[in-house]
């Protein structure tokens, strides 16, 4: 417990009696000092009890000792101790007066007190607290430490540590999520924290901030060695933290820095064993691959699975995707497969599992941040490609579709694209690409170019006839004109184009490109 100006009245030895403030001697006492200078406060910083003999106050002086003791008060001084017997025989009433009305503890020394006996008691008690509060903090690491070393994940180092603040403790991974918290109401607590923490986030490592709010008093600490935040590490407290609580905090951010930094050389491994596992995968060698896969990975390999290609600019870029991905299946028990290419990630992720929702909902936050729908991906921006649900037999073919996903992506400025929406869609929406159209504008030029000199209608003509699968009755009657005039139409389309219409080739290019100029400008999303 801190010394306070009431365990200071309790000790006998130092005879101290109180003649004003009597109800406020639970106040800390940082420091005993005595001064006499008419205005100390310049020197003061705070907690401390002030010991004078009045030999430079005028201390009888009603108005003196008002503006005196308003300026001790308002400096933070806890308390003031007056001695009698040097220049004063008694208290001066003014003073009394004073002390009554600021609301300042006044304590009387007796003249057979010296001030340095009360000096060596304010530090006396101060050492002693300070080795309790070392003590218990040294008790409380060699706790949390055990706790880290059970093998038992961060819940129990989290559960030992919010039982010794009496409050709650939250562990957040990289990106902010609740990773875990004790007791487990607090949970609830500090997932609404999660903006103060991606604030947190973003300032180099170590750092800190206190969140205050009605329900009670939150310190956020960041996890990591590097200017790279690994995670963050949430106390809440009715009070702010004393030096014992402080030091379990403090252990607490070292040891979770210290797993964090431990589980990324673990995963470092496991990257390397997850690009040997997918290599064997694409060689076609499922059996090898899941004996080199073992408990580790094997549990997702006997599952449909996902294969994702993300892919940015900036190599660092997929590295939040991964870690949101990384989180979900943390959260979840699943087994997550991620080997980075460059500027590329491949991932293997349980089909329908909270990975790929996680991969889905970032798709989504980054697509919500693009300036106009279907504009194309910024320079930096993640983009993804999604391939069917698979099975270790099928994971090259798996790839084949996660890129092709990712080529659609890419040209139509998605954020993410899955291949069942290409097998499920029409072909239509890829004629909208630029060299397509290009390719569609110079197939047709000649025909438009005669059809604009008032010589025939030969572009609606040559659609009308592929459309009806070159029945020359039905499109004739659709055109409105006899089948001999469109016969004559189409001979002199071959003419100007140079190429038979019995050739299926030229009839599928041509309804390609009468398509392609027929869609819209603006890729379909």
């Amino acid at each position: 417990m801190p010394l306070t100006l009431a365990s200071l009245v309790q000790r006998s030895a130092l005879r101290l009696t109180v003649r004003a403030g009597a109800d406020r001697l639970d106040a800390p006492v940082r420091w005993a000092h005595a001064s006499e200078l008419t205005d100390p406060v310049p020197y003061m910083e705070g907690g401390e009890f002030l010991l004078v003999t009045a030999t430079n106050l005028d201390a009888e002086n009603p108005e003196a000792m008002r503006r005196y003791v308003r300026r001790l008060a308002g400096a933070g001084v806890v308390g003031l101790g007056f001695a009698v017997g040097v220049h004063y025989d008694e208290l001066p009433k003014a003073l009394v007066d004073a002390a009554e009305e600021a609301g300042l503890p006044l304590l009387e020394v007796p003249r057979r007190t010296p001030f340095i006996a009360i000096a060596k008691a304010v530090s006396s008690a101060i050492a002693e607290d300070q080795y309790r509060a070392v003590t218990a903090g040294f008790e409380v690491q060699r706790e949390l430490t055990r706790a880290a070393l059970s093998g038992d994940g961060p819940g129990e180092l989290l559960t030992r540590l919010a039982a010794h603040l009496d409050g709650w403790a939250a562990l957040y991974d990289a990106a902010g999520q609740v990773v875990a918290a004790a007791p487990e109401w607090a949970a609830r607590r500090a997932a609404r924290l999660t903006p103060d923490v991606e604030r947190l986030r973003d300032r180099p490592a170590p750092a800190s901030m206190v969140v205050g709010g009605a329900e009670d008093r939150v310190e956020l600490q960041s996890l990591g060695t590097g200017r790279r935040v690994r995670g963050a590490l949430a106390v809440g407290t009715g009070a702010a933290l004393g030096t014992a609580e402080r030091y379990a905090v403090h252990s607490a951010v070292a040891l979770l820095t210290l797993t964090t930094a431990r589980s990324r050389s673990l995963q470092g491994a496991e990257q390397r064993l997850g690009a040997a596992v997918l290599r064997m995968l694409l060689a076609g060698q499922p059996d090898h691959a899941r004996a080199v896969a073992g408990d580790l990975y094997g549990g997702l390999l006997d599952a449909p699975f996902r294969l994702l290609i993300a892919e940015a600019s900036d190599p660092a870029t997929p590295a939040p995707l991964g870690e949101a991905m990384e989180a979900a299946a943390l959260r979840t028990g699943e087994t997550l497969l991620t080997v980075p290419e460059g500027d590329r990630l491949v991932v293997l992720a349980a089909d329908g599992g909270a990975a790929v929702a996680a991969c889905a909902a970032y798709a989504e936050a980054q697509e919500a941040r693009t300036p106009a729908e279907g504009a194309r991906a910024e320079e930096g921006q993640v983009v993804v490609g999604l391939s069917a649900p698979a099975g270790p037999i099928a994971v090259s073919a798996a790839y084949k579709q996660a890129e092709q996903a990712l080529s659609v992506a890419r040209r139509r400025g998605r954020a993410l694209v899955e291949h069942e929406e290409l097998a499920a869609g029409s072909v239509l929406p890829l004629l909208a690409d630029d060299a397509v159209r290009a390719f569609a504008d110079g197939m047709l030029r000649a025909l438009h170019e005669h059809d604009a000199k008032g010589r025939g209608d030969l572009v609606a003509s040559l659609r009308a006839w592929l459309a009806h699968h070159g029945q020359w009755d039905a499109a004739a009657a659709d055109l409105g004109v006899h089948r001999h005039t469109l016969r004559y139409r189409m001979r002199r389309v071959e003419e100007i184009l140079g190429r038979s219409l019995d050739d299926p080739d030229v009839r599928m290019e041509l309804w390609l490109a009468l398509k392609a100029t027929s869609t819209p400008s603006a890729p379909e999303a």
